[in-house]
């Protein structure tokens, strides 16, 4: 299944982004906030690449059961606009899984924890993100699940920094793309199906804007703190 997850006015807002973040790095102003990621600017900016270019993949695992679903329509959600993707027909909700907002994030994070041996304070940071994100997630009829778009950039940069500032970079990428899909998605699973919502995609439609500024704010903003480039535990 294939769709943008915003609008092309919001999603080229987010391409705008990425086209600043690669002027930067090649202007060497960003490069060590990345290095001190744990990732080559190179590495870095082919991870976000893929992350917008994936947003337009959905991969099907399960069908929901139940009302008549909505399609074809915009909703509007603390001033972003997401699409409900056109369906010709459906027994129910579609539940899948966002390429770039679910898949990449979670290779990305499974690579820092261990690279890092991050376990226990990763698992901190996620559990506390979910669960703050899991109290600001609203359903949206239509849509799923959403949050305020910036809740998980702020709210992964000040608990980074409280962690860790040596590791701060990767554990606000790791808190915040984990912390998002887990508190507002998957914890939210049992509310999709009253939603009338075609596709109930994880990491996409209502979270993968957050998930992907999470990816460039975030990351920059510990970085920016952080003494020095993380070094691995072992």
């Amino acid at each position: 299944m294939h769709y943008l997850p915003l609008t092309p006015g919001l999603f080229s807002v987010l391409v705008f982004l990425f086209v600043g973040l690669v002027i930067l790095i090649q202007l060497r102003i960003l490069r060590y906030a990345y290095m001190r990621l744990g990732v080559s600017p190179g590495t870095a900016l082919l991870l976000l690449f893929g992350s917008l270019i994936g947003s337009y993949f959905n991969l099907p695992v399960a069908v929901l059961p139940g009302q008549a679903v909505q399609s074809g329509q915009i909703v509007d959600f603390f001033g972003m606009q997401y699409v409900v993707p056109y369906v010709v027909s459906s027994p129910g909700t579609v539940v899948a899984v966002n390429v770039g907002g679910a898949v990449i994030p979670t290779l990305m994070s499974t690579y820092l924890v261990i690279r890092y041996q991050l376990w226990l304070k990763a698992a901190i940071a996620v559990a506390v993100i979910a669960f703050i994100i899991h109290m600001m997630a609203t359903p949206v009829h239509g849509i799923g699940i959403a949050v305020p778009v910036f809740a998980p950039v702020v709210v992964t940069a000040i608990l980074a920094f409280i962690l860790s500032r040596e590791y701060a970079a990767p554990l606000a990428y790791i808190g915040g793309s984990m912390g998002t899909l887990i508190g507002a998605d998957l914890l939210n699973l049992d509310k999709i199906n009253g939603l009338g919502a075609p596709v109930a995609s994880i990491g996409g439609a209502g979270t993968f804007d957050g998930i992907f500024l999470t990816g460039i704010l975030a990351v920059l903003l510990a970085g920016i703190a952080s003494p020095s480039r993380p070094r691995p535990a072992w």
